[in-house]
Formats: structure tokens, sequence, C-alpha cells
């Protein structure tokens, strides 16, 4: 099948789509980035091909007489049976990393103890595994080190409370086999994920009726060869992508013609990466006209977010939750990320609640981004919000009441896939220049 592909290398994240070449998305992928960009690169390549062929699975589902009725079930069942059999293929190098930096240890009394209690924790976490992964349950983080951070440091504080082992040094190992194992491409085994998700929701889900439809999709899914015929790369780390130049976008033109694409009435972008924040204004064509970028420091993006995340013992995911519980913001001095810890300590100590801290860290955050809209040209109808912020509950809610404030009533236009946006830009100039070949 011939498509193309859009890779957008950001600081936090890595994104890629694949578009058909109608222009019809296909599937897309995300990985964190890391140091081996590369490695990032084809990781959220082969994710989009996975979530490609979850597409055509559906498709081919859809033609069968008498398949349609459940199979919105069936696909969310199928969705994360896929995730189930991927975490426990993870879950498994991970315990065999953790092990093997064990086994490094010179005094064996502790190795011994030290590989006894990590069995034991592991045999625990793949016993809770099973419930993880069903339809219905809250919403996960994207990335196994989120999803099994949180699982590993509870059992190993409950397995730490005797004394006999330490919770630092078991902390300690997975930090550093954590590494090596994102350093794995996981991805490249989708037939045998395929496989396993099949048989998963046929038994787990109770469609046995569909059995025989399901497994002949998941086969044909299976069999389906991708021809890229071409790549283009965007992004905060695009220099590094392991493309050549001539198929690099800026950011800007990739976020520009990406919200276009998914709101086509779109005038005003607002982009809040890892590393930058970018404000821009499209035409009618969703070619960018004007932009301003706040590209000097991390201040009032994703970065300052991790930091405040790490310096709250949280997720990232969680601020905005906890902050939407916030009965008033506090007011910040500055959104500096050298000087966030230092004002956070000082607040917390005078007593001020935490999620009304986080309340005025993300009104904050949105004010600076406010003034780069208005030197952009301000905000016009309709006005889309990219980047992954934009999933941030706490952030959309300051930007929606101060766009109000300062313009008044605004179409404000959010994706639930607003985070790859940029790369379904660059997927759009992956197509159209080989048209114009």
């Amino acid at each position: 099948m011939d498509c193309y592909l859009g890779i957008d290398l950001g600081s936090t994240t890595t994104k890629a789509v694949y578009l058909d070449e109608h222009e019809r998305p296909l599937g897309r992928g995300i990985t964190n980035s890391r140091c081996n960009y590369a490695l990032a690169c084809e990781i959220a390549g082969d994710e989009a091909g996975i979530n490609s062929r979850f597409m055509l699975l559906r498709r081919r589902i859809e033609e069968e007489d008498g398949a349609r009725d459940g199979l919105a079930e069936l696909m969310k069942w199928l969705a994360c049976s896929f995730t189930f059999a991927q975490y426990v293929d993870q879950l498994a190098a991970l315990e065999e990393i953790c092990l093997e930096e064990v086994e490094r240890w010179n005094d064996a009394f502790e190795r011994d103890l030290y590989a006894k209690t990590l069995a034991s924790l592991f045999e625990r976490m793949r016993s809770e595994a099973e419930e993880m992964f069903r339809p219905g349950l809250a919403a996960r983080s994207d990335f196994f080190r989120d999803i099994v951070a949180n699982q590993y440091l509870d059992h190993a504080e409950r397995l730490a409370k005797d004394g006999a082992v330490s919770f630092d040094r078991l902390t300690a190992i997975y930090d550093r086999a954590i590494l090596r194992v994102e350093g794995k491409n996981f991805a490249t085994a989708y037939a045998k994920h395929l496989d396993l998700a099949c048989e998963r929701a046929v038994w787990r889900g109770g469609f046995e009726p569909l059995g025989e439809t399901l497994r002949r999709a998941v086969d044909y899914a299976i069999g389906v060869a991708f021809n890229v015929r071409n790549t283009i790369g965007t992004g905060y780390g695009r220099q590094t992508l392991p493309i050549p130049k001539p198929q690099i976008r800026s950011e800007i033109l990739c976020h520009g013609l990406g919200a276009h694409f998914m709101f086509p009435n779109t005038r005003t972008v607002l982009d809040i990466g890892g590393q930058d924040t970018k404000a821009i204004q499209v035409d009618a064509k969703g070619i960018a006209v004007n932009f301003q970028m706040n590209d000097r420091c991390a201040a009032g993006c994703g970065r300052y977010l991790g930091y405040i995340a790490d310096e709250m013992n949280m997720g990232v995911h969680e601020l905005g939750p906890l902050a939407m519980k916030a009965r008033k913001a506090v007011r910040i001095n500055s959104t500096c990320t050298v000087f966030a810890g230092a004002e956070l300590r000082e607040r917390l100590a005078l007593g001020e609640k935490r999620e009304e801290i986080l309340a005025g860290l993300h009104r904050a955050i949105i004010l600076r981004a406010m003034s780069l809209l208005a030197r952009s040209g301000g905000v016009h109808d309709e006005f889309t919000f990219t980047g992954g912020v934009a999933k941030n509950a706490a952030a959309v809610t300051a930007l929606k009441r101060l766009i109000s404030e300062n313009y008044g009533d605004r179409m404000i236009n959010i994706s639930p896939d607003s985070i790859y946006t940029g790369a379904v830009g660059a997927a759009l100039f992956a197509r159209r220049d080989r048209e114009a070949i």
C-alpha cells in the first residue's frame, strides 16, 4: 500500500503519521524522544504502521456481513489487548535487565537477596497486569515508563518495609534498567502481539461468534506491506533526523498546515511543545503568513511542566487534573524553569495548596503564550491549539478564559490528536512534494 510518512521529532516526544495517497490518515505513533534520535524515529514510525494496521483491520471487519454489531466494543478489546501484549513483553525485558544489574554485584549474599526480591516484585506486577488493560478503565499514559514506574515503586516500597532490602537501592536498579528497556524497539513484534491480542479479545471479551472474522482480519492486517513513497521530517530536533536535508520542513510550516488540515477554517494556531511555543497566523490554504516563537528557553513549555512534576513527585499527566480542583489560582511571579523549584517550595512553605499553585502556574504559562499571539497578529476565528500541552485541561481552561477576556468569542479547536499536528503537516508535505515531481 502506498503511503506518506511525516515525522515530528520533539524535545520530549517523537510523533509519526501515515497518510494514504488520498491524504486520508491511516495511523499515528508516538514514543519518548531520547539521545538516540534515529531509534526514536524508527519506533514512532513502526508504531504508526501498527496503528495503520488497526485501521485496515477495522475496515476489513466492516466489510463482513453481520460483523458490525458490537464492532466498537470489539475494537476496544483488541486495542487494549494489544497494549497488554506489548506491556508483558516490556515487563519481561525490564525484569531480565534488573536481574542483570544485580548479577554484577560482588557480594553473593546481596546478589541472592535482591534477585529473590526482584523475582517476587515482578511476579506481583505480572499478576496485576491482566486487570490493568481492559476497556472502561481510565486512560493510561502512552509510554511504558509512566505505566510501569508507579507499579514498580509501590511494590518496591512494600517489599522494603521490613528493612531486609533498601527501597533506594531497588529504585536505583530500576532507574538504570528502564533506560535500557527504552532502547529496545518492541513495535517490530507487532505480528506476535496482534495474534495474542486477537486471542485475548475473543476469549476475555466474549466475542467468540466473531472469532473467525477477527482472525481473517488480523491475518490480512499483518500481511499488508506499506510502501512509503516519501518522508518529511520536522520538529525541535529536525536537524538530527536520519533523513536527507531536502526532506526537512520547519515546525511553523508543518503545524500551520497540519492545523488547517484538521480544522479547515483555522486562521490562528498556538502550539505549546516541550521546548518552545509558537503563535502562527495562516491563510485560507494553511500556509503560514506570520508567526512569533519563544525559543530562547523552556519557560512556559512542556519541559517547564515536566520540571514542576518532578519537583512535586508527580507525573506530567497528573498536573492538569490536580490544577482543575483549585478554587483560585495563586499568582506566580516567574515561569523561569531555573527558579521554578525555589518558588514552588516557597509557596508550599507558606501553606498554599498544591492545586492552587498549579492553577497559577498554568495561567502564567498561557499568559506568556498570549503575548506571543498578540505579537503575531492576535487571535482570529478560527483558533486551533496544538501540541502536547493542548491535552492539559488546566492549560485549556486558562487559554479559553484569557482569549475570551482579550478577544471575545472565538471558535477554539482542540483535537484529541493535537500532539500529532506537526507530523500531520509533515506527511501532507511528503505527499504534495512527491506529487510535484
